[in-house]
């Protein structure tokens, strides 16, 4: 394998890091050595895979990394890094993957919500872990997933029990740090919300000082029965670090998912967020967005598939690029034999603020099935110059200008994210992230 970095992570296993979590137990570390084995044998996805055709890893596998971090306990985290609008019903702070249990907050227990470092279920065998640990990644693009398997050794575990209402949001907080090596941390997330039950989460992702660690996270979800997920992911990492992502999220009969994906950090990024409308009148609305600036890149996979009848998808993306950054959407919606009276609906605009920026944007619609609702389109333009002179022409100075428009583009992704203090949180992080400063 011709890849320094792919050549790192296998070099390392059982080397010099440490024993990873749940080791002494056979079906695990099988579980590892096999998914180890598999990445060996097709290493990281390249460009020949549409999944990664525009997003070039030549950079990052010619430079070795330290799978996991060591010092992952004693990374020092800045209080102001900490500083987050409203009360949780639970706050589980990651450096580098691992829990941080000074830096969390549990607070009091909460009826029906179970929380849980998958670090201390591995060490004591949960047999409940297997079905979700055992999920095989076999495509070619999924070479980060089989890494994340042979890797992640903490993140956390969430059950909600049946017909439970957590009002507070749940908050997940990942931070890369400065450290004395290039590394690769990983983390899984494993969600399950019950029967008729409801809940938040904030899945946040922030640096603790520059860096440029590669982080690699997967998210497996499940909603039961009727069950109501809100899911907001905000990726505001260092502008060196680099994260790769999947998020699946299978829903049963008439289970509802409101998910909201905020790109603005980070060097490289590429977030697969995948959704399978399982039971019959589940449904799924999605909300993204990326602001970019600089030579930042993101890569954000969407795939929706309707395997049962009268589901419903609305999946709607915005994207801003600016100096040379560049973006790429590709929203796929499968709509398969059977799911009949299926509605679907993907959407993508686009903003180019440069000359230099580049936004590339693919969407897919596949039917098989009769009686089907849907619709797709995509666009890449400019501001519009009439509304630019209209704001010049009352005073408004040119920049500020620009930026008035680029964020009202922008703003009604953030519909829907509540509470208000949430919403209002991630607007002001939002304007900050666009050209000038985002004043609003």
């Amino acid at each position: 394998m011709d890849s320094a970095f792919a050549q790192s992570q296998i070099e390392q296993h059982g080397a010099s890091m440490p024993a990873l979590a749940g080791a002494r137990h056979d079906w695990l570390s099988a579980l590892r050595a096999e998914s180890l084995a598999a990445f060996r044998a097709r290493g990281l996805p390249d460009a020949r895979d549409e999944r990664w055709k525009y997003s070039a890893l030549r950079a990052l596998a010619q430079r070795p990394r330290l799978p996991g971090d060591r010092e992952a306990y004693g990374r020092r985290v800045p209080e102001a890094v900490l500083d987050f609008p409203g009360p949780a019903a639970a706050r589980l702070v990651f450096v580098h993957g691992s829990y941080r249990p000074e830096l969390s907050q549990l607070g009091a227990p909460v009826d029906g919500l179970t929380v849980t470092p998958l670090r201390d279920l591995l060490e004591h065998d949960a047999p409940e872990l297997r079905f979700f640990l055992s999920r095989h990644f076999r495509e070619s693009h999924e070479g980060f997933a089989r890494l994340n398997t042979a890797y992640a050794a903490d993140g956390a575990v969430i059950g909600v029990a049946p017909g439970a209402r957590i009002e507070a949001p749940l908050h997940l907080v990942f931070l890369g740090a400065p450290a004395e090596h290039e590394l690769a941390w990983y983390a899984r997330n494993l969600v399950d919300v019950g029967e008729g039950a409801s809940l938040s989460v904030v899945e946040h992702y922030l640096g603790a000082g520059a860096h440029g660690q590669l982080g690699n996270v997967v998210n497996q979800v499940s909603l039961q029965a009727g069950a109501r997920l809100a899911w907001v992911r905000a990726q505001e990492e260092d502008e060196g670090a680099l994260l790769v992502a999947r998020s699946e999220f299978e829903l049963a009969a008439t289970a509802c998912l409101d998910l909201h994906a905020l790109e603005l950090g980070g060097g490289f990024s590429h977030h697969e967020l995948v959704v399978r409308l399982a039971g019959d009148g589940s449904r799924v609305s999605a909300r993204g967005l990326f602001a970019l600036h600089g030579r930042q890149h993101a890569d954000c996979q969407v795939q929706v598939t309707h395997a049962a009848r009268d589901t419903t998808s609305d999946v709607l993306w915005r994207g801003v690029a600016d100096g040379r950054a560049r973006a790429v959407f590709q929203g796929a919606i499968e709509v398969q034999a059977g799911a009949d009276g299926s509605d679907a609906r993907l959407s993508n605009k686009n903003l180019l603020l440069s000359p230099h920026a580049e936004i590339d944007t693919k969407p897919v619609l596949e039917i098989r099935a009769d009686e089907v609702k849907a619709s797709h389109g995509a666009t890449v333009g400019q501001l519009d110059e009439q509304a630019l002179f209209y704001l010049r022409s009352r005073g408004v100075p040119l920049a500020a200008a620009r930026n008035m428009l680029t964020y009202g583009f922008c703003r009604s992704v953030l519909e829907g994210i509540a509470p208000d203090a949430w919403r209002e949180h991630f607007a002001a992080r939002l304007a900050a992230h666009l050209p000038d400063g985002g004043a609003t």
